[in-house]
């Protein structure tokens, strides 16, 4: 899809003092060219039509209809991105309001959180032949490499995978006892909902932490719901990786409690070999 900001940045050096009026509108006021027509345009910038359908030309629309087209898609894709968040800047002030951020984010799901699913999926990974943790890209990819980070210690066989070929591939392989799990903010990946309806047909168990009622929940026998509006400043970590995050920390738990003894023999192995390569006594992290 072509990016018109993205045109316009390339050419701005080349535009007239009209044609930066224009420009500037068109990242500040992106909605009021979409709805309005060619001399409200001209109107606002204080500029003639015959140059708002010069500016069109230059971005590479050969109308002035064309070039709405291309605004339309730059909005939907979020007025948010094209200009400066009001907050503060100050560093305490961010430090406070990230922090803010992953206190509310972690209440929310809390409290949103459906027990007999989460219980349920407890229940499902604890006696996993094979786990395979899907994500791709973003919070999800982080999200199926710590999930393999965290059961793998417990005795669970685990795999992370974040690329759809291989999650594809990975499904065919999967037989009955198997268990994925599966994260998407979106809930939308439509390459990850194809790896899990191809799991499914091979007997496999599929959890997925994401968005109720979208293509991944829906194929999903489990289904964690995680659903959290993103705030407006871009800058700033995304909301839900905080919620997943406490998912995942509370899914191991359980699991581990679970899986008892063997998950703490587990544990004990690691922190030995731990000990004789790195950490002096036993007051560290089980990791680095």
């Amino acid at each position: 899809m072509r990016d018109i900001l993205s045109v316009l940045q390339q050419i701005e050096p080349e535009l007239s003092k009209s044609e930066r009026i224009l420009a500037a509108l068109l990242r500040n006021d992106a909605e009021f060219i979409v709805n309005a027509g060619i001399t409200d345009v001209a109107e606002r910038a204080g500029v003639s039509p015959p140059t708002v359908t010069r500016f069109c030309r230059r971005l590479g629309c050969e109308s002035y209809t064309a070039f709405k087209v291309q605004v339309a898609q730059v909005t939907f894709a979020g007025t948010r991105y094209l200009t400066a968040n009001a907050a503060s800047d100050a560093p305490r002030d961010i430090a406070d309001s990230l922090l803010a951020q992953f206190q509310d984010a972690a209440t929310s799901t809390r409290k949103a959180l459906d027990m007999e699913s989460v219980l349920a999926a407890a229940d499902a990974i604890s006696t996993a032949n094979l786990l395979a943790a899907f994500g791709a890209g973003g919070t999800s990819s982080m999200i199926s490499d710590e999930m393999q980070n965290r059961f793998f210690r417990l005795g669970l066989r685990t795999v992370s995978v974040t690329d759809h070929a291989m999650q594809l591939m990975q499904a065919a392989t999967m037989r009955t006892g198997d268990v994925i799990i599966a994260s998407s903010v979106s809930g939308r990946n439509l390459q990850m909902a194809r790896a899990l309806e191809a799991a499914k047909t091979y007997g496999a168990i599929v959890i997925a932490l994401t968005r109720p009622g979208r293509p991944v929940a829906d194929l999903a026998d489990i289904t964690i719901a995680i659903d959290l509006p993103e705030g407006d400043n871009i800058l700033r970590p995304s909301t839900s990786r905080y919620a997943f995050l406490f998912v995942t920390d509370l899914l191991a738990t359980l699991v581990a409690m679970r899986r008892g003894d063997e998950a703490r023999e587990n544990l004990r192995r690691v922190k030995y070999q731990l000990s004789n390569t790195r950490d002096p006594d036993d007051k560290e992290a089980l990791g680095d």
